[in-house]
């Protein structure tokens, strides 16, 4: 409230002006009415005396502090009254706003926590980006608590301390074998091991086993260690890396196997718990629908730590004895996107017949990665631009095809396929047109488990092998897709029958789709896009296209594999004459295209 104080006329009063409500019991012996915050002070051990003069309050020194409760009923009384007139209104326009008085205190900072809407907006916007994939919050949290406390107990290992056994495998990048501990004691929990030796990026599937120990530990398989030997036979460094013995049968050879799926039922739900449905395509999807479960599953962990494995294939998926289910392995070429490890914008690794088209999992456009702890802070956007997780869903739809497709299990069968899905533009209702006018056992097998529940299963394949990344189905979206609902498409909701039915309208009825948006939604003329009399008189007399002859066709294929070859045989002269080695490598790459 506004106060001013000044001296009256008699030596022995203090009057104050402009106290709008001055609660008299709350004066202290200080000499200071505290009702209104602050209305006056006198020196200690004077007496008081009140009296109101209008609309203010006069102190009279000498007057005993107990005068003060005679002049009580009097003084709220004037008060009363001074609010009734100004209650209604009547006085000066700023003697009854008090405008001096609101702008005095609209002035003041506001005490205490207030909660406002812009103050949530922003702490919930924060809170998003913290935990948006890859997670800035939990990547600081196992950079700097769990990873440090993770490196003080863990056991120390040496390659003295291992005893190799079966060779188990041999790639490009190291040898598997396995193995137990000579000394017992580096481990509370005894049992056997797998060992690899790693001859290339040891450390880069050691930091990634790491992470997914911390991270998501069911969907990898269990990683005990890696370390370094210094000293080889060939002299180079390698790297050691030890898994727990889960198993060694990956779902390659399971899928190599004649009675696939049947021989994984076995696996996961026993020996004879899966007869209560005859063999045949019903069977058969179950089967194939909880191995396909699995392995979204995985991805999806490995994908919300922000790492994409790029290797994703038959092969580096493996079936657990002791969880009974199928876990990822081989994250030789993983990525990890949080931090930027592993990832170098123009170059890939990648097996050929399961990578996507784009080959990349970012732009080439992307700079190389920053600082970790820059790199975390900025991972959200860079994953939201790009949507490198797509990349692994391009793999695992191409494992689902080989699972409903026996045709395509083999290393020959999944390469035509590929040339053929290149070939119709990587579109599969095409592909399907050209197949299916080729009786085949394993295609028709194939069809009648992705039909089955009103074709939720070839829903599902189509959207998992878009050409295009950013419109692929993430592993989230898919494990919500209606293909694993057990229900199958009687159980659906109305929102997710109307999806499927416009997405099928919308596949299936090229020609009507593509009528409508090349030709019916032009108009006007030529400076707007539209047609012409002249054009629209060529489209009706056009006549259809009509197919060669297979002598002609056979011809014209020739032809053009004799134009390719002098082509290249001509660049390839060049180059040589020119000196250049490092594009004489792969001269046949242009036969890929």
């Amino acid at each position: 409230m506004a106060m001013a104080c000044r001296s009256s006329r008699s030596p022995s009063w203090y009057e104050f002006s402009d106290v709008a409500v001055a609660r008299v019991p709350q004066l202290t012996s200080r000499g200071r009415i505290t009702g209104q915050k602050l209305v006056g002070q006198w020196p200690r051990g004077l007496g008081l005396g009140l009296r109101v003069v209008g609309r203010g309050l006069s102190v009279r020194r000498g007057t005993s502090r107990r005068a003060i409760v005679r002049v009580r009923a009097s003084f709220e009384l004037a008060e009363h009254l001074h609010g009734l007139v100004v209650g209604v209104g009547v006085g000066l326009p700023c003697t009854v706003m008090e405008c001096g008085d609101v702008v005095y205190r609209s002035t003041l900072p506001r005490q205490g926590f207030q909660i406002t809407t812009p103050g949530v907006a922003l702490t919930v916007l924060i809170v998003t980006y913290l935990w948006a994939t890859p997670g800035v919050a939990p990547g600081f949290w196992d950079m700097f608590v769990l990873a440090p406390l993770e490196n003080l107990f863990r056991p120390v290992f040496k390659k003295e301390d291992l005893s190799l056994g079966k060779k188990l495998g041999e790639g490009a990048f190291g040898t598997v074998f396995k193995a137990s501990l000579s000394n017992k004691q580096l481990l509370k929990k005894d049992g056997p091991l797998v060992v690899k030796r790693a001859n290339e990026y040891g450390a880069v599937e050691a930091w990634m086993n790491e992470r997914v120990r911390r991270a998501c530990r069911k969907s990898c398989a269990d990683f005990v260690h890696g370390f370094l030997h210094e000293t080889s036979s060939k002299g180079k460094e390698e790297f050691w890396l030890l898994w727990r013995y889960e198993g060694n049968a990956t779902l390659a050879d399971l899928m190599a196997n004649r009675d696939f799926p049947y021989n994984v039922e076995e696996l996961i739900l026993g020996p004879r718990k899966g007869e209560d449905l005859p063999r045949g395509p019903e069977r058969q999807n179950r089967i194939v629908r909880s191995i396909m479960r699995q392995i979204l599953s995985a991805l999806a962990q490995l994908h919300a730590t922000g790492i994409v494995h790029r290797d994703i294939k038959p092969q580096n998926i493996i079936f657990s004895e002791e969880t009974k289910s199928f876990k990822i392995i081989d994250l030789g070429a993983a990525a990890d996107l949080r931090v930027g490890i592993n990832y170098i914008p123009k170059e890939f690794l990648l097996d050929p017949r399961y990578s996507a088209p784009e080959q990349y999992i970012m732009s080439t456009q992307t700079p190389s990665a920053p600082p970790a702890i820059i790199a975390a802070a900025l991972s959200p956007v860079l994953w939201q631009m790009n949507l490198p997780d797509r990349f692994d869903i391009y793999s695992a739809g191409l494992i689902y095809l080989q699972m409903a497709f026996p045709n395509l299990r083999t290393d020959s069968g999944l390469i035509s396929f590929n040339r053929q899905f290149k070939r119709r533009d990587y579109d599969l209702v095409k592909w399907r047109s050209l197949v299916e006018g080729k009786p085949n056992q394993d295609i028709m097998q194939g069809f009648e488990i992705l039909d089955l529940d009103d074709g939720v299963g070839w829903e599902l394949v189509q959207d998992m092998l878009r050409f295009k990344g950013r419109k692929r189905i993430s592993a989230n979206a898919a494990l919500a897709h209606p293909y694993f609902e057990r229900a199958g498409f009687l159980g659906l909701s109305v929102m997710q029958r109307l999806r499927l039915n416009l997405l099928r309208g919308s596949q299936q009825d090229n020609q009507g789709v593509y009528w409508v948006t090349s030709l019916m939604a032009k108009s006007g003329t030529d400076s707007v896009g539209g047609f012409t009399e002249a054009q629209l008189q060529n489209i009706r007399e056009k006549e259809p296209v009509t197919k060669g002859s297979v002598r002609r066709n056979a011809m014209a294929q020739a032809l053009r594999l004799q134009r390719k070859a002098a082509r290249t045989i001509a660049a390839t002269v060049d180059e040589i004459q020119k000196g250049d080695v490092v594009k004489r490598v792969n001269w046949w790459n242009r036969w890929q295209n």
